[in-house]
């Protein structure tokens, strides 16, 4: 029987097309890179992607759409971001307003979607080197965390970081840093190392998305930009709308891992 691990892109798609997976896909599709997802009207487009390219560390840009269509031709062709992906977010004027399973009734011809890199990718490669990735093993979500540190603002844009968290054994935590460092289009190394309260977390056992995760004795947090950040951007900026995915929840692309790593 296949394992989630094992689905190729395109049948891992189908599978969220027909609603049939609505859970997070980390693992799924292994060694294929997932992307987060920000939708935005035509006239705040150049503004969002002016803030990803001032803020490459949380907003690392894979692909963005021509105006009115829902095809992501660089990273996968035969896809519809309509459909594709497990679950979406819809925020209106900064505030959650729906947490959908397609987003058909919502799409305009004005609307660009943005594909960004997701730290899903490179988690492959930290299992690779024994370093273990805790919300695999224990089949939930990876933690994410609104931080204090301050992203740089370009037009409508402004807002904070959030960042995702990984408890890593003392003893692999420079190996972890060079591992993650290989993959700069997916957030590459981390951006904070050990203490919470410094990034202004205040309770590691409350993320502010996904789930929380045990630290076990010797491990240290570990901290990764995340892509989640322009939905922090959104609540802070109140944009007239913009649909992301779910948390957790994130497209599948057709493209390999080690086409964003380098050695």
């Amino acid at each position: 029987m296949t394992t989630i691990a094992e689905l190729k892109p395109q049948v891992a798609r189908q599978w969220m097309r027909e609603q049939r997976w609505q859970k997070p896909t980390a693992g799924m599709a292994e060694g294929y890179t997932q992307a987060n997802l920000a939708i935005l009207p035509r006239s705040l487009a150049y503004d969002f992607l002016l803030f990803c390219q001032r803020n490459p560390k949380p907003c690392p840009v894979l692909d963005v759409t021509d105006p009115g269509s829902p095809v992501p031709s660089i990273v996968a062709p035969d896809a519809n971001l309509l459909t594709d992906l497990p679950k979406y977010r819809v925020y209106r004027h900064g505030e959650l307003t729906e947490e959908v399973t397609s987003i058909e009734h919502l799409w305009r011809e004005d609307m660009v979607a943005f594909l960004l890199g997701c730290s899903f990718t490179f988690e492959k490669a930290l299992l690779e080197n024994g370093i273990p990735v805790r919300h695999i093993e224990q089949d939930c979500n990876v933690p994410m965390y609104v931080t204090n540190i301050q992203c740089k603002s370009a037009g409508r844009f402004a807002g904070p970081m959030v960042v995702s968290m990984r408890p890593v054994p003392q003893e692999q935590v420079v190996r972890a840093v060079q591992v993650t460092s290989r993959f700069p289009a997916v957030h590459g190394a981390p951006v904070h190392i050990g203490d919470p309260g410094a990034i202004g977390i205040q309770a590691i056992d409350r993320p502010d998305f996904g789930d929380p995760v045990p630290i076990q004795g010797g491990e240290v947090p570990v901290f990764w930009a995340c892509g989640v950040t322009p939905q922090a951007v959104a609540m802070q900026s109140k944009p007239e709308i913009m649909i992301t995915h779910a948390p957790g929840h994130m497209f599948i692309t057709n493209l390999r891992d080690e086409q964003f790593g380098v050695l």
